[in-house]
């Protein structure tokens, strides 16, 4: 890197100083001018030698540039190259090179706040932490192995039963932390369904706030997916309108069920609207209700209560019941607050930390060996096989930063990243 600096630039240009430079080309004639900076190894991004060019804009002088670069033994960087680069060199870990995509992606400042304490390391310091934790209960055990003969009632050791409550109390306020971030990140995904003509149309435009969804008087007017993501006070809301669900005989109407059915199959959340009208009738809701996926959180809104005469409201029963009118407003904003609540949404997200499915997965993982564990300990004097689940907790954690990790997860990591990023 250093020669093809000094190649393009006439000079090695001195570290970390921006300088105005011409950009040369094989016969030292210039082809632009512009904005120079040389990062010597390690102090640089990748820790290796960086150099950053900033010329004028337009295709074709940035190509004769890219053309001149390419002359000199450089060549296009892979999707997430920098950043994998990095992770290689010790900069940053996986944890910490996922932040920085999730930042370049945010959709929401909260989500961007997050994805920055997390790109900063926070994130990873906090596993780290915890990892500790785990190593002084491993420690503790280890002691009894190494020393049987030793008279060491661990059971009843007070100090013993203070470090599992404190690695348990990280786990919490991690997992805490981290499922925040991943709900800022990834949003809720909310399908609004029920039969036809019962207002989910009229639902989705009054939070979608504009006319997102045809809205008719005639059954069967949407037959297929609409999409629209909305933000309920930082929350990003991924809102599905489907078809009305009732058996039909139209072959275009019979495939926007089967559509509907299935964004229900995968729902975070499903709001089943009801006409107000069949408020007196919840026999024939109940069997509704029962032909949904078991496991998904539903919530029955009862629609159209400006024809009713009813006052909108929140029934905190099973499931949940919001009576409003997609048609005035009156209500929604008691199902906004419902949903927030439901997601376990924070306003305030000073602690939310970037994070993915992945992440979650692994602290969930990790719990669950301390878990074992801390059942093994409470029942049988089964050191060995207490400080197997507590490695396997280990690894868990050391799949966030990247300290175990597949090469096949690292090739999809840094390949969902921009280009060169």
């Amino acid at each position: 890197m250093p020669e093809i600096a000094a190649a393009i630039l006439g000079e090695l240009p001195p570290a970390r100083r921006a300088r105005l430079a011409k950009f040369l080309d094989a016969h030292g004639a210039s082809i632009d001018e512009g904005v120079a900076l040389y990062f010597p190894a390690p102090a640089s991004y990748t820790g290796e030698p960086v150099l950053e060019i900033q010329g004028h804009g337009g295709v074709l002088v940035l190509d004769l540039v890219l053309q001149r670069l390419l002359e000199l033994g450089c060549r296009m960087a892979r999707p997430g190259e920098f950043s994998e680069r990095a992770f290689l060199n010790g900069k940053i870990d996986v944890a910490q090179a996922e932040a920085i995509a999730d930042l370049i992606e945010a959709g929401t400042a909260a989500a961007a706040r997050a994805a920055v304490r997390s790109m900063q390391g926070e994130f990873s310091a906090r596993v780290a932490a915890l990892n500790a934790g785990i190593v002084a209960l491993r420690s503790y055990v280890e002691a009894a192995i190494d020393f049987p003969d030793e008279e060491i009632d661990f059971l009843s050791d007070a100090a013993l039963s203070e470090r599992l409550a404190a690695v348990f109390a990280g786990f919490e306020s991690i997992g805490a932390a981290a499922a925040q971030g991943a709900l800022l990140r990834e949003g809720l995904n909310v399908v609004i369904a029920g039969k036809p003509n019962v207002g989910k149309s009229s639902l989705m435009n009054r939070l979608a706030g504009d006319a997102v969804a045809i809205v008719a008087d005639v059954p069967g007017t949407t037959r297929d997916v609409l999409r629209q993501q909305v933000h309920l006070d930082g929350l990003p809301v991924n809102l599905i309108d489907t078809a009305g669900l009732r058996s039909v005989d139209d072959v275009v109407e019979a495939e926007g069920v089967r559509r509907a059915q299935s964004e229900i199959a995968r729902a975070d959340h499903v709001l089943y609207i009801v006409d107000v009208a069949e408020h007196a009738q919840p026999s024939g809701i109940s069997a509704d209700l029962e032909n949904l996926p078991a496991g998904i959180p539903v919530t029955v809104v009862y629609n159209k209560i400006d024809l009713a005469d009813l006052p909108a409201r929140l029934d905190d029963v099973v499931p949940p019941r919001v009576f409003l009118s997609a048609r005035t407003g009156s209500g929604v904003e008691l199902l906004c607050a419902h949903l927030q609540a439901s997601a376990g949404y924070a306003k305030s997200e000073s602690g939310a930390l970037a994070a993915r499915r992945r992440h979650l997965d692994a602290l969930q993982r990790a719990r669950q060996h301390v878990q074992n564990a801390a059942l093994t300990l409470s029942s049988t004097r089964a050191f060995e096989l207490f400080a197997e689940d507590l490695r396997l907790a280990q690894h868990a954690l050391g799949e966030i930063t990247g300290e175990f990790t597949s090469e096949d997860l690292l090739g999809e990591i840094f390949g969902s990243f921009c280009i060169g990023k």
